[in-house]
């Protein structure tokens, strides 16, 4: 049976306090409708429409990559509104069944949706409730002596009864298409707000004798919403610690699962171990017996097996070999690789660079647009000089080389194999293969210099 899925995202989310449409803004690394939208996908629908209207095209524009159908609510008159506009382009069989989702309310799970749409095997409408001991803000439940559902009162259009109903309606509800059409075209905005309310289906739903089925999801996070930043925020803490436990459960040891920030997919392998304070962006994979310090950042990273991340580190965009050494306090760059067994230690920046198997470049040092041979020692405080203002140069080691300390080569340049360069030097030319080059204006001592001495006054 086909499936079509309504996506509402028009809302200007005024408590937000933001220029940024509310829907965009990022919950655990990613926008809140992305959320809703990747969820959608994992039920395999027909087609996606995303109904936007604040912000107008700023929507579409952020989430172009997604494959979706865009509409434009251009004025907001309610829920009802929104579905019927959505409605409008779907073509549906008569066979097909729509689910109304909401780009504000990025947790709700793909398990708990199936089982909503597993009520409409009976009925032409399923909604999705649930119980909250504050029930404050949201419409209500109202059922019969039986048990049935008879209709949705919104808080604003409830009595006093009805506010003490402790069900609510979280807004998420399946429907068969064409049944759904029938009821949209039959709304009014006869209430308190002067909206056309989605909820108003049910109680037609009933007129016409059909039965409304109903569940619950399976956890309270993920049918809430967000209205404001305190909401963003803690469902930014609830995400993460879905987050930390899932990687526990895959063999990860935590040093705190409350201190780890995931903002994107990490794959693991076995005995991972993370420290305090680490923030995984993007996508990273983690290889077996990886240990990460305290205080890292790791943006779109590969790590291979047995690889060490010191504490204060920052890795992006890069690919580590088995058993290299990184940090503590080192950064390295994008489109960086290691081999393995590489040292990279303290203050140390890589960028744009292959440093070769057992190479260590191990304290303050800058190496840039390089290619960095097998068994290469670089020494504490050297540059490689890749910028000349206006373009970026090559520089290449080879196997073996020995830099000595504070030493500056100036690209484009060559040490060839097996070359030693002295301590202090300023390479610009290319240094022969097992030979030293160094570069250092000749020590004298200047006997009875005095430094000069501030004058009394």
């Amino acid at each position: 049976m086909d499936l079509s899925i309504v996506i509402l995202a028009a809302g200007k989310g005024t408590r937000m306090r933001s220029k940024l449409p509310k829907v965009l803004h990022r919950l655990a690394g990613k926008a809140l409708l992305a959320h809703v939208i990747e969820t959608a996908q994992a039920l395999d629908p027909r087609r996606i429409v995303v109904v936007y209207g604040h912000g107008g095209e700023t929507v579409p524009r952020a989430l172009s990559g997604y494959a979706v159908q865009w509409v434009e609510q251009a004025e907001q008159l309610g829920t009802g509104h929104a579905v019927d506009t959505a409605m409008a382009v779907l073509s549906l069989s008569t066979s097909e069944r729509v689910l109304v989702l909401y780009g504000d309310v990025p947790l709700i799970r793909h398990e708990t949706l199936r089982d909503l749409l597993q009520g409409l095997d009976r009925t032409p409408l399923a909604l999705l409730t649930a119980h909250l001991d504050d029930p404050s803000g949201y419409g209500r439940i109202v059922r019969d002596e039986q048990g049935e559902i008879l209709r949705i009162v919104e808080q604003k259009d409830a009595s006093d009864a009805e506010r003490r109903i402790g069900e609510i309606n979280t807004g998420i509800l399946a429907a068969e298409g064409q049944a759904l059409q029938r009821w949209l075209a039959r709304l009014d905005n006869d209430n308190a707000q002067g909206e056309y309310y989605l909820t108003d289906v049910i109680a037609l739903a009933v007129a016409e004798g059909h039965r409304v089925a109903s569940s619950r999801a399976t956890h309270l996070w993920e049918i809430l919403g967000v209205n404001d930043k305190l909401q963003l925020a803690e469902l930014e803490r609830r995400q993460q610690q879905n987050l930390a436990q899932a990687l526990m459960r895959q063999g990860v040891t935590l040093a705190d699962p409350a201190r780890l920030d995931v903002r994107g997919r990490v794959e693991v392998d076995r005995d991972v171990s993370i420290d305090v304070n680490v923030v995984l962006e993007g996508h990273c994979v983690l290889g077996e017996d990886v240990y990460i310090g305290p205080n890292c950042l790791l943006r779109d990273v590969r790590l291979a097996a047995g690889v060490r991340i010191e504490a204060n580190s920052v890795l992006e965009q890069c690919q580590v070999g088995a058993g290299c050494v990184i940090g503590p306090f080192a950064r390295i760059r994008p489109d960086t690789e290691l081999d393995e067994g590489a040292r990279v230690g303290n203050f140390v920046e890589i960028k744009k660079s292959r440093i070769g198997r057992g190479s260590k470049i191990n304290h303050l040092s800058y190496v840039g647009d390089s290619q960095v041979g097998q068994r290469v020692n670089i020494g504490a405080g050297t540059i490689t000089c890749n910028y000349d203002g206006a373009n970026k140069h090559r520089t290449v080691i080879g196997d073996d080389a020995f830099i000595g300390s504070d030493t500056q080569l100036v690209a484009p340049v060559e040490v060839g194999a097996g070359a030693t360069i002295g301590a202090g030097s300023t390479i610009t030319s290319d240094a022969p293969a097992g030979e030293l080059t160094l570069s250092r204006s000749k020590q004298r001592t200047i006997p009875g210099w005095q430094r000069p001495r501030k004058e009394k006054g």
